[in-house]
């Protein structure tokens, strides 16, 4: 069910994020793995849930109250040997686990990260999504360009990648092993760093899509458990591949005043207050077979330019057709605003904090990506 707020052809969750510092050791894993001795991680756990309007105290307070949630779900794990409570504390393992004392059936996705590198996302299904990131130093060039775009030069990037594989595909007695991961990019990694990817067999034309299936490409026989390849090109933009369809994304970040009118008078968030917020534009749309890609990141920056402008360094409470600023109200107006020029936009992510906030789309099922 979807607050009335937001637009009835879309669809709302809610997301928040709380940390805890844990030791643990996984008795699990082969002789002489590092993972084997007693350890420790800064741990990160976000919980993506379709809540109901009448979920949280007032509408408009549903990420405070998810976040109040989770931070009261974590406490137990905080600071403590994990295996005293959780046997086998795995990332997959702990995401049950929190799943569990959730105790909420509107939850359509657990992810633990155990470092920046690192974690595994629960979907509704119950399927375990590991992943793991890697990263390549690299030059490139877009050769079907026209004459003076910027990416007809030779430039280059620090590349990203994750790959994300499905643990309940493989049927595996335990979690894939990041070490499993690392030994099957090494030769990627080998090939790829430090160098002219237009160099490369198959890469003439390095867009993030065509690397993202070119990737896949060489992945999926040695890792058939493949769920999602995705690739940063710089921070802020992106591609990933599922082996059928691809979807890139592209992020800004918006300083703006925000008062949510239908708080309680007693609450923080009804006083005018502010948040920078982290925003994500997803977009799906055919590959172009002639410049490899689905859409040129420039042009999905210009087209959004007026939008952002219009949200950025500004009083949101006073915005025009905008029903209220929490994140969700926002997101759904971000949405419906620039599907007027951007009609490949699929979805809409929107943060006030690290990893809380709300998420509008068409569709809720597809790419994970680390919050």
């Amino acid at each position: 069910m979807i607050a009335t707020s937001i637009s009835p052809s879309t669809l709302l969750m809610t997301v928040a994020t709380g940390g805890f510092e844990s030791a643990r050791h996984v008795d699990l894993l082969p002789d002489g793995h590092r993972c084997r001795a007693l350890h420790g991680h800064s741990f990160k756990a976000s919980a993506f849930a379709q809540l109901a309007p009448d979920w949280a105290p007032y509408a408009g307070g549903e990420v405070p109250a998810l976040r109040q949630r989770m931070i009261e779900v974590l406490e137990p794990l905080n600071y403590v040997h994990l295996n005293t409570v959780i046997d086998q504390p795995t990332d997959e393992n702990i995401a049950r686990w929190i799943r569990t004392r959730l105790d909420m059936p509107q939850i359509g996705r657990i992810a633990v990260q155990s470092t920046a590198h690192q974690g595994v996302d629960l979907d509704r299904a119950g399927h375990a999504h590991v992943w793991r990131r890697y990263r390549f130093q690299a030059a490139h060039q877009l050769p079907n360009v026209a004459p003076g775009h910027k990416c007809g030069r030779m430039h280059g990037h620090g590349f990203e990648v994750i790959v994300h594989a499905n643990q309940d595909l493989g049927g595996r007695a335990i979690s894939i092993d990041y070490d499993h991961l690392d030994a099957i990019w090494a030769p990627l990694q080998r090939e790829l760093d430090y160098r002219c990817l237009n160099d490369i067999e198959g890469l003439g034309n390095p867009t993030s899509e065509l690397i993202s299936s070119w990737l896949w490409a060489r992945l999926r026989p040695v890792l058939p458990e493949l769920s999602w390849v995705t690739v940063f090109e710089t921070g802020s933009c992106g591609a990933n591949f599922d082996g059928s369809h691809y979807r890139i994304w592209k992020d800004f970040t918006l300083d703006s005043a925000v008062q949510i009118r239908r708080a309680p008078t007693s609450a923080a968030e009804r006083g005018i207050h502010g948040h920078t917020f982290t925003l994500r534009l997803h977009l799906s749309a055919p590959i172009d077979t002639l410049m490899g890609w689905t859409l040129d990141f420039g042009d999905v920056k210009t087209l959004f330019d007026p939008v952002f402008k219009a949200i950025d360094h500004r009083p949101l409470h006073e915005l025009e057709g905008l029903a209220d600023t929490d994140t969700a109200s926002i997101a759904d107006w971000i949405y419906r605003t620039t599907r007027v020029v951007l009609p490949e936009l699929v979805r809409v992510d929107l943060f006030e904090t690290e990893g809380c906030g709300s998420i509008i789309a068409q569709d809720l099922e597809g790419p994970a990506l680390p919050v």
